[in-house]
């Protein structure tokens, strides 16, 4: 159920059911008289009835245990309102804080996601059953979650570790990884990944998400990091090794798509369907609906980037927002 890493420092293998991830890593830090619980898990059965064997596996009693979000997304978010007992502190960025208690209190978020779909060109059928699956779709309190916010720099002492907040906005608008200087290590969400690349997606069609992500990256890598505790997968060492794969996944990205641009104006869905993915799928048409709505996020990233370059631009064809190359 549980696994130490560093003394006092477990990680919990939280399941996602029906997802390829597969899992979301918890992190869990005992301390004498209170205890640190890095991000959480989905808001599901199954995730709920491994954390807590887990927790009380490790004889944890949430009413001195504090919560930590690595990020807002519901595989790490989920179970928030489950755990946090009335003497739990929270803590989370403004940015995704916020997110987190719009979304855990409003049940218009599938609507929402179903037009951002719309509106970037997926066909209705698979943004009405990509929108409907979302995890997140649906209110699960009443009142706000009563957040601590995080800044850059913020310091957390639990369990004889001092973890420095380090923001890594990109894969979200406020996310944070958590930094020990001392032992060398990197609590880093979903900011760097071992063997997958992090989504990075743009269906607010604002901000520069992708610019972001690489400029956190390359905060991370000047750091003196000798382990990295992702969010899922498994734990690794290279961390600046890592970064230089995934800062040359991006840009061949982003070479991909202005080429690919090429053949004329077309939505982030169309884009999508042409470009290069790591599927078991033989073609587009086989994709799944959800996987269909993940990938045209992510081809809105780097269609993001290329706009604030100057170098395409976009518009509207009708309900649905295009993109094409600058002449």
């Amino acid at each position: 159920m549980s696994e130490q890493v560093l003394p006092g420092l477990y990680r919990l293998e939280i399941p996602i059911p029906n997802n390829p991830l597969k899992a979301t890593n918890a992190y869990l830090m005992k301390g004498e008289v209170r205890n640190l619980l890095v991000d959480t898990g989905q808001n599901t059965a199954t995730s709920m009835e491994v954390m807590r064997d887990s927790l009380s596996e490790l004889s944890v009693d949430l009413g001195k245990t504090d919560i930590i979000l690595t990020h807002m997304h519901a595989d790490h978010s989920g179970l928030v309102p489950s755990l946090a007992s009335a003497t739990s502190r929270l803590f989370a960025t403004a940015a995704d804080g916020e997110t987190v208690n719009s979304i855990f209190m409003d049940n218009s978020f599938g609507e929402w996601l179903y037009k951002a779909a719309r509106h970037n060109g997926l066909p209705h059928t698979d943004a009405l059953i990509a929108s409907k699956r979302h995890p997140a779709n649906a209110a699960v309190i009443k009142e706000p979650l009563n957040f601590t916010y995080l800044t850059e720099g913020t310091i957390i002492t639990v369990g004889g570790y001092d973890f420095t907040c380090i923001e890594t906005p990109g894969h979200t608008k406020g996310h944070i990884c958590l930094y020990e200087p001392d032992k060398k290590f990197l609590i880093a969400g979903d900011h760097l990944l071992g063997d997958i690349t992090p989504n990075i997606t743009n269906f607010r069609g604002d901000g520069n998400p992708l610019a972001d992500f690489m400029m956190s990256l390359k905060k991370i890598a000047a750091l003196s990091v000798d382990l990295v505790l992702p969010g899922h997968r498994g734990i690794f060492k290279d961390s600046r090794g890592r970064v230089d794969q995934l800062l040359q996944h991006h840009h061949r990205r982003i070479e991909e798509v202005f080429a690919i641009l090429a053949e004329g104006s077309m939505s982030g869905y169309q884009l999508a369907a042409r470009m290069t993915w790591d599927m078991v799928y033989k073609s587009w048409d086989d994709v799944a609906a959800a996987q269909k709505f993940f990938a045209t996020g992510e081809a809105l990233s780097p269609l993001r980037y290329l706009e604030c370059q100057g170098k395409i631009q976009r518009g509207m064809t009708g309900d649905t927002i295009v993109y094409w190359r600058k002449h």
